[in-house]
């Protein structure tokens, strides 16, 4: 097609896309718009003759961008969406979020939340965390919203725990290499309740392949686990002081302490179902 040829096309294409509207009006031979008194048509010199083709004028031009950014942000949140469906199998987790977070341990909350912020460099590096310390003091919830965070940044993030994890690979009986590969598509992989899990070597080993899987695809991972301080630095056996290991090569160590807040909210919850019932 000849310059001459596209030029008419895309003139044909104008007309098609402007509307005369009651109150247009022409002014020094050209079409304006009544609303916004810009104009709907150029003058242009071309191929030795002179051309008036349509154009948008300013409102119109201002209400296709809008819509294009009405559908780039739908489309955002879709994909939002879909990201974070995909990597919250558990869907409890899925409201955990800084904006929920009751500021019990704001150290903790800090640390979190310049994680994320400065996640590009963490990604880069392949560096985690590994939040420890007594049961209920909301490790998960602070892993789960720094999950919730970088997905809503555009990141593929999963959040499981290592029960999960293990009870799928062994139930497979092909493809378990292929499996734990594909869980290196994730930006960040948080795991929940290290040391929860089934102690046996061959459960070990499995735990060992999927955070070496991390380590060697340079990828950060987060873990959660109710371990001591203790009883991370001296594990009681082999199996367990080589994951440790590895996961101290990969995570920064955060002790989290505080008040077991799951007792806490079964306490207002029993408080409550008492004053239901008139106990």
């Amino acid at each position: 097609m000849d310059l001459k040829s596209a030029f008419y096309q895309a003139e044909n294409r104008a007309i098609a896309a402007v509307q005369i509207r009651q109150g247009d009006y022409i002014k020094d031979g050209l079409l304006y718009c009544g609303k916004c008194n810009t104009p709907k048509q150029c003058e242009v010199e071309l191929f030795g003759t002179v051309r008036k083709p349509y154009c948008l004028c300013k409102c119109e031009a201002e209400k296709i961008n809008a819509e294009n950014e009405r559908r780039r942000k739908e489309a955002r949140q879709f994909a939002i969406a879909e990201k974070r469906a995909a990597g919250f199998p558990d869907r409890d987790l899925i409201d955990c979020t800084f904006a929920a977070d009751d500021g019990g341990d704001e150290r903790v909350t800090r640390i979190a939340l310049n994680y994320v912020e400065h996640f590009g460099r963490m990604l880069k590096s392949g560096k985690g965390l590994l939040f420890f310390g007594g049961v209920g003091t909301g490790k998960t919830f602070i892993a789960a919203c720094i999950a919730n965070a970088l997905i809503d940044r555009g990141y593929d993030c999963l959040v499981t725990n290592f029960s999960r994890l293990v009870n799928t690979v062994q139930g497979m009986r092909s493809g378990r290499q292929e499996y734990m590969d594909g869980l290196n598509a994730f930006d960040l992989m948080v795991i929940d309740d290290l040391a929860a899990e089934r102690d046996t070597d061959f459960v070990a080993e499995i735990v060992y392949n999927i955070i070496d899987g991390r380590k060697r695809a340079g990828l950060p991972i987060i873990v959660t686990t109710n371990l001591t301080a203790e009883e991370l630095k001296s594990p009681a056996d082999t199996k367990r002081a080589r994951i440790y290991s590895r996961l101290m090569e990969m995570c920064i160590p955060v002790e989290v302490n505080g008040a077991d807040r799951r007792k806490e909210v079964l306490k207002r919850d029993f408080a409550e179902l008492k004053e239901l019932l008139d106990l």
